[in-house]
């Protein structure tokens, strides 16, 4: 994969119920063991996700990246057109959209809850299907091994591990900064889904 797409695709797959997840983690009980958890089940469905991905593309011919009428380019003129529809559906229900109920019941979490959402929040959320779906179409079309997915794949992580870094680097300012931060997401979440969907339109094109 081009190097420099690895960072914006990485913070798509993980800005969202994603982040917000980790953000909960860290201000929860057993922060550190918790997060852990969190971090293995991202890792884990991110590379099966990816993997899932490249295997299915690599069966089709996709055609050359640079043809803007190869069977590639057209899955992902569609993944924008998709991801449109999404931002501007955010944009009509912002006054009345929230974030998944879900996420209330995780500061109560176990290492075990922590690694099962974060194998959920990797394989059932579109917006990082839409990505997954991507990277393993942009190795296909460029004939790569699977290999050249794992900066991907460990960029995602290390951006999942931030709020548990700025816990471990600067503890009583997280115990702090991290509630105000997860509760303007809460408020804030139609935004946030707008800004990934835009995001990942640009990177598409």
């Amino acid at each position: 994969m081009d190097g420099i797409n690895v960072l914006p695709l990485a913070v798509t797959m993980m800005v969202g119920p994603q982040i917000m997840s980790a953000i909960i983690f860290v201000t929860a009980p057993r922060a550190v063991r918790v997060s852990a958890g969190f971090l293995a089940g991202v890792a884990l469905a991110t590379t099966i996700g990816t993997a899932i991905t490249f295997s299915i593309a690599s069966v089709f011919n996709l055609g050359d990246p640079g043809d803007s009428g190869s069977s590639g380019s057209i899955v992902q003129y569609v993944l924008v057109g998709l991801l449109a529809l999404a931002a501007i559906k955010n944009w009509v229900r912002r006054e009345t959209v929230e974030p998944p109920k879900w996420l209330g019941t995780l500061m109560s979490a176990g290492p075990k809850t922590a690694f099962k959402t974060g194998l959920f929040v990797i394989f059932l959320m579109p917006s990082d299907i839409v990505v997954m779906l991507t990277v393993g179409v942009n190795l296909a079309q460029a004939n790569a091994n699977f290999a050249e997915a794992l900066p991907f794949i460990a960029t995602t992580v290390l951006v999942a591990a931030l709020p548990l870094l700025f816990f471990l680097l600067f503890h009583h300012r997280a115990v702090a900064a991290m509630p105000r931060v997860r509760d303007w997401m809460d408020t804030h979440s139609w935004l946030v889904n707008i800004v990934v969907c835009v995001i990942f339109i640009i990177l598409i094109l």
